[in-house]
């Protein structure tokens, strides 16, 4: 909008802003740090406030001084209103409408002292054109930062906050394109995020406001809004920091770490948590462990960290290991990730499903997938963990209880998590390894998996017994009888002997508990006297270093331990034929 007409002749000489004309100054104005020689006629006419102070303090000399300390918008807002005094042209726009609208109501320019005066034109402007722009209303609220009382006074933020709300409900997705294409549904995806892109320039106060109103209206979807967060998100948490610490993860790969900043940061993040949808599944676990991530790192409030956790507890199954690594904080840990926050999650998430199995047995299946899933991303969780060497035992088997014996199909995964825990924790001492491998079910090891489990010097001499006979059993129940050793516990004394490498690990197939045990009971009566003798013998050191030498210690098959039982056990059952 354009206001006058004459050409703009304000000039500047000796550091004094001055308008050329025939007529002698009479009026010295101190805006700040500038000076303006002007004329009492046309800015009396128009501006209240200087007839006032005019009025109170008048000047014997011909020159007048007014002082205009902390003036809204300092002298450029000033030299606008005073060049509309004087009909020159000036250009109001959505960039400058909120300085010139403050100081003009500084100036006291109202219909009062003068019709069509600037206040009024301001007003309508603002009515008919900013609030009726999309752009013009965000580039006003942006605009309003150095002007937050005057603007919350003028009701300016309120007008244009209500004025973006309403544009966004009437069309929050904008337009609907069909999915078939994948062109389509990508223009699809961007006119779905057309509001959020906008908002997310704005500061977190006015973005909190213009958000909640959106919540509060009931017709943008959850899933709408938790893009929207993400996107605010992605342009402001990552400029917490501009030092990042680099941590180098498992896989070799450098991973940043944001490092404590001030209380803007944490005001940004507790109020994207607060307004993050209720309804389920609106919002990623990706996001929400992100987010927990930050929260951590930036000391957010204990009520923001807890929220985030109760929410990634809802949705745990759908969460990789890479989004559970959450820096540690704390001054009472050396840990690099935040074990104690993880367990929290996953003992909600267990709670979670106990109360949903007992309101719904219908419901069970999903529960048990739920729960498998969660169950191997502990184990991969472990994993991580079980290479810093601060961790304590006490917590990793915490995490590693914690999760349903049942849930677990396949316990690979759980045994090269307690592999690298014994290689980082050497100084173990026996009680505590056995306390570790206490959750370890070698009958749900795969062929690979014992393989090198039975060449693993780490592991009590016990748990190395237990995957021979599980194997053994295992073959055996297999066939239906015993003809002579199986195939995979003579792999097993070979790669004793030979020192094959640990293999990578896979599924197999597994008997039940209850078979394998009926077969030792009525089929192997001597072998499980002779491997139960075994493992009792593991519980005094002389006992272990006697079984070692028989049975680790690299020999001809024929004679080691083993054979010596298989031959016992074939000889009594020849007998008995």
């Amino acid at each position: 909008m354009k206001l006058g007409s004459r050409p703009d002749t304000f000039y500047s000489a000796n550091g004094v802003r001055s308008i050329s004309s025939e007529v002698h100054s009479d009026l010295i104005i101190q805006v700040n740090e500038t000076r303006y020689l002007l004329h009492k006629f046309p800015l009396l006419s128009k501006c209240v406030k200087l007839q006032r102070l005019c009025s109170e303090n008048p000047e014997p000399s011909h020159l007048q001084i007014i002082h205009l300390p902390e003036f809204p918008g300092g002298s450029k807002a000033f030299e606008l209103c005073a060049k509309f005094c004087y009909g020159i042209t000036i250009t109001i726009s959505a960039y400058n409408i909120v300085s010139a609208r403050c100081a003009a109501k500084y100036l006291q320019m109202t219909e009062d002292v003068e019709k069509g005066n600037l206040v009024q034109k301001l007003e309508v402007f603002f009515n008919s054109c900013i609030l009726n722009g999309w752009k013009d209303c965000i580039v006003t609220l942006q605009t309003t930062k150095p002007f937050q009382l005057w603007s919350e006074e003028l009701g300016i933020t309120t007008r244009c906050i209500e004025s973006v709300v309403s544009k966004v409900l009437s069309n929050p997705s904008k337009v609907s394109l069909p999915n078939s294409q994948n062109g389509d549904k990508e223009v699809a995806d961007k006119h779905k995020k057309w509001w959020g892109e906008d908002l997310s320039e704005l500061r977190i106060d006015l973005y909190w406001r213009t958000m909640a109103a959106l919540k509060s209206g009931g017709k943008v979807p959850a899933n709408l809004i938790s893009d929207a967060l993400k996107i605010y998100t992605s342009k402001w948490l990552p400029k917490i920091s501009r030092n990042l610490k680099i941590a180098s993860s498992s896989n070799g790969e450098s991973e940043p770490e944001l490092e404590p900043s001030n209380s803007n940061s944490r005001l940004l993040l507790e109020s994207i948590v607060t307004l993050l949808p209720m309804e389920s599944n609106s919002v990623s676990c990706s996001f929400l462990l992100k987010l927990l991530k930050a929260a951590n790192v930036l000391q957010a409030s204990a009520s923001s960290r807890l929220e985030l956790a109760r929410r990634v507890a809802l949705q745990l199954d759908d969460a990789k290991v890479c989004d559970l690594m959450i820096p540690s904080i704390s001054n009472d840990s050396d840990t690099i990730y935040d074990i104690d926050m993880v367990l929290n999650i996953l003992e909600q998430f267990m709670l979670q499903k106990q109360s949903q199995q007992t309101s719904q047995s219908s419901s069970s299946t999903l529960i048990n997938g739920s729960m498998i899933k969660v169950a191997k991303l502990v184990d991969g969780y472990l994993l991580e963990i079980a290479r810093d060497v601060n961790v304590p035992l006490s917590k990793f088997m915490a995490l590693s209880e914690a999760v349903p014996e049942l849930a677990r199909l396949n316990h690979d995964d759980h045994y090269r998590a307690i592999d690298v825990y014994l290689k980082s924790h050497p100084d173990l001492n026996k009680s505590e390894r056995k306390h570790l491998c206490r959750t370890l079910d070698c009958k749900k090891l795969s062929l690979e998996a014992c393989m090198h489990a039975a060449q693993n010097e780490l592991l009590p001499l016990r748990v190395v017994v237990q995957v021979l006979f599980c194997e053994q059993a295992r073959a055996a129940m297999a066939g239906g009888h015993l003809t002579g050793l199986p195939g995979n516990i003579k792999a097993l004394l070979a790669a004793k002997g030979t020192g094959t490498s640990p293999c990578s690990v896979s599924t197999t197939n597994t008997s039940t508990p209850q078979a394998e045990n009926q077969w030792v009971k009525s089929r192997n009566p001597s072998l499980s006297k002779s491997m139960m003798k075994l493992a009792l013998d593991d519980d005094s050191e002389n006992g272990s270093s006697k079984v070692k030498q028989s049975c680790l210690v690299p020999g001809r098959p024929g004679r080691t331990m083993f054979s010596k039982l298989w031959l016992m056990n074939s000889s009594e059952n020849g007998n008995e034929n």
